[in-house]
């Protein structure tokens, strides 16, 4: 009795203390978004003595964050539908054919998860450039297909190791083909996966500066990510109005996170079935 006390007693102190780590970045960036620079210089964990709400309205405008919303929307939402397109039945497949030449395909994505890409950053922007592709939203959430696609492939991989092959030789049975078995069986259990993919890909994709960086130099289409960067000053930085900033891009994936929660949580468990 007493070991069960001692053991719920330290599970809710590692829980407590999770809670905190995990929050007090976000409430000091909140805090301080609502603070001057030099009371952000002097005190950064002190409270502010007045609420400066001006620093949103001055990093909505000064960063132009509304048109760059929308077009780190537009980079993430065209990722995960090509990521889901492409990754699903890449792992269907490797999910279900066996042989060395299968295995060494599933190590080649295994090996492109560990590539940094400033391996080749240059390389691909040079093709680019020849392309015509630079400054192009598409362009770049290609470029995060395939940099993203490895990680969904082996997650998804896991969901079609978990379906049984017998409902397929059932639906071969009934008479489906394989794109039918693919439509209307696999891919309707797999949707726990494809969420979770999603959360994740589209995270990493509204996240992500480097590519971002590098191949949206117009001002016309840049993400919001970018514009971040932008606010940086040569010689002084107003630090309320980039933490402001930093508040505003950050919310919108805190607040899909927070009404997904729970349907990634399940994507994630149910994923871990069979691998």
């Amino acid at each position: 009795m007493i070991g069960d006390r001692w053991s719920r007693t330290f599970s809710l102190a590692l829980i407590g203390v999770a809670s905190f780590s995990s929050l007090l970045p976000i409430v000091l960036a909140v805090m301080n978004a609502l603070k001057t620079t030099v009371e952000i210089g002097a005190s950064p964990l002190a409270l502010p003595s007045r609420l400066h709400w001006e620093n949103f309205s001055s990093a909505w405008r000064n960063a132009q964050l509304g048109p760059s919303l929308l077009h780190s929307a537009e980079v993430a939402s065209l990722t995960i539908f090509m990521v889901c397109v492409t990754a699903t039945p890449c792992a269907y497949v490797l999910a279900r054919q066996k042989g060395k030449f299968w295995r060494f395909i599933t190590f080649y994505f295994m090996a492109t998860i560990t590539v940094p890409v400033q391996l080749y950053l240059y390389p691909l922007y040079f093709i680019f450039a020849k392309l015509g592709l630079v400054n192009s939203i598409p362009a770049v959430a290609l470029i995060y297909t395939a940099m993203f696609s490895p990680f969904a492939i082996f997650l998804l991989r896991t969901y079609a190791l978990a379906i049984p092959v017998a409902l397929e030789e059932a639906a071969q049975v009934d008479g489906a083909r394989p794109w039918q078995t693919f439509w209307y069986v696999i891919l309707p259990m797999m949707r726990p996966g494809l969420l979770t993919v999603a959360i994740i890909v589209g995270l990493n994709a509204w996240n992500e500066f480097v590519i971002a960086v590098t191949f949206l130099q117009n001002d016309s289409n840049v993400t919001a990510i970018v514009r971040f960067y932008n606010l940086t000053g040569q010689y002084s930085t107003d630090w309320g109005e980039m933490l402001a900033a930093a508040v505003t891009i950050v919310l919108p994936i805190v607040v899909i996170f927070v009404l997904l929660q729970r349907q990634f949580i399940d994507g994630m468990t149910s994923g871990a079935v069979k691998s």
